[in-house]
């Protein structure tokens, strides 16, 4: 079914103005405007679910902040914040009715009687596949992540003893992270890389657990995972 266009919408291009600031959820004032863009106003009566990329938003109608989504409405929650993620960089908002109708307000057009997969006319070059630019930043920023790991790696800091992880695993050889989770005899439970890395930290190297939310354990983890670009991935294999 095609989506309806309701007139009256907002300027082209105003729903993005409205998400400078927006990071996190947005503002409050953010947030009602947003809200607005699909008529629902009344906080008390709706409350509102983001997306992973904080540029996606959908109001559910009848369920007040705090209240739990009852399962049904939250799994179409799901799907048309799944559904939405294919405008890569666009700001949309949605809201789902009471009758499970659905909303969309994007590119300052508000549309009603929406169906998951359906079309949008939004501006094709506010979304789509990544940028050369933002591609180039993206790997660079990857690059300085995997540069560290690599330091680190052949590094005898990460110790108390003078070895370093290279000494055993030159290149990374024999880790094989494409592999995690699995059950490690050694931990006698199921594990992530990072608690193998640690092992291995606190035990050949006699060293201190690196936490996992280190930048350390970050930039280990990277260099580690990119000697092994392109394999498949195979979980609990041996």
């Amino acid at each position: 079914m095609k989506a309806k266009w309701i007139s009256g919408g907002l300027a082209l291009g105003a729903v993005a103005a409205l998400a400078i600031g927006a990071s996190v959820g947005g503002t409050s004032a953010t947030l009602r405007a947003r809200r607005a863009l699909v008529g629902a106003e009344d906080e008390w009566a709706s409350r509102t679910v983001w997306a992973c990329d904080q540029r996606k938003l959908v109001v559910v109608e009848g369920v007040r902040p705090g209240e739990r989504i009852p399962r049904e409405r939250a799994q179409l929650v799901a799907d048309v914040l799944q559904d939405l993620m294919r405008f890569c960089n666009e700001e949309i908002t949605a809201r789902i009715g009471i009758d499970q109708s659905i909303t969309v307000a994007a590119n300052g057009r508000v549309y009603e009687d929406y169906a998951l997969g359906g079309a949008l006319p939004i501006v094709k070059t506010s979304f789509g596949e990544p940028t050369k630019r933002e591609e180039a930043i993206w790997k660079a920023e990857l690059d300085k992540v995997v540069k560290e790991g690599d330091r680190l790696f052949h590094s005898d800091e990460i110790g108390g003893n003078g070895v370093a992880c290279a000494m055993c695993h030159p290149h990374a050889a024999n880790t094989h992270p494409e592999t995690y989770p699995k059950f490690q005899a050694q931990l006698k439970k199921v594990a992530l890389l990072r608690d193998m890395v640690n092992w291995c930290v606190e035990n050949p190297l006699e060293g201190k657990p690196i936490a996992a939310d280190d930048p350390r354990m970050l930039a280990l983890e990277s260099y580690i995972l990119a000697q092994r670009a392109g394999k498949a991935l195979q979980a609990g294999k041996h």
